[in-house]
């Protein structure tokens, strides 16, 4: 019986990559194994969770398409786990299926993300977070103007990262 992908993402430092990449590798042969990989997003287990954030990022990279069935779930279940690895992921992840998502969707995605800019204070998640609604207000009127007042509380945050590309998304968007 093969190897459980759970199993496969657990031990080892929790800042290393432990497995992820073979079990990436593994994933990218037998699209069978997506569902369980996308399923550990649920583990107990934080660093699991945060391994699934790796794999899902290197996997939609190669193979997008697979990630758009999961749309909803990565809206409605994983966008909810109170992790900064996921909220950081979700930023990267919504940015690459912005095109793949209907309104209602993509609405569901930049609440999702407004709320994490709002109330997380780890310095990944702000940035990917900034990086990508910055994007996204670029078309978005609504967005821009509840997005300036955002980027200048974060202007004067103490991390030089949080406030620098605070002040920089700050110049592009006020100009």
């Amino acid at each position: 019986m093969a190897e459980p992908v759970e199993q496969m993402l657990t031990g080892g430092h929790a800042n290393s990559l432990g497995r992820t990449l073979e079990v990436v590798d593994l994933v990218l042969v037998d699209q069978t194994r997506f569902g369980e990989l996308f399923a550990c997003y649920l583990s107990k287990d934080p660093v699991v969770r945060l391994r699934t954030s790796n794999a899902l990022k290197r996997i939609e990279k190669v193979q997008h398409d697979w990630l758009v069935p999961y749309l909803d779930q990565l809206l409605n279940e994983v966008s909810e786990i109170d992790q900064a690895s996921t909220q950081w992921t979700m930023a990267n992840l919504f940015l690459a299926l912005a095109p793949d998502m209907s309104k209602t969707q993509h609405t569901q995605a930049r609440q999702v993300l407004k709320r994490n800019l709002e109330k997380s204070d780890d310095w990944i998640v702000l940035n990917e977070t900034m990086r990508t609604l910055a994007i996204w207000a670029q078309n978005d009127t609504d967005l821009k103007s509840w997005f300036l007042p955002q980027l200048k509380r974060l202007a004067a945050d103490p991390r030089k990262s949080v406030s620098k590309r605070a002040a920089k998304l700050l110049a592009e968007n006020d100009a």
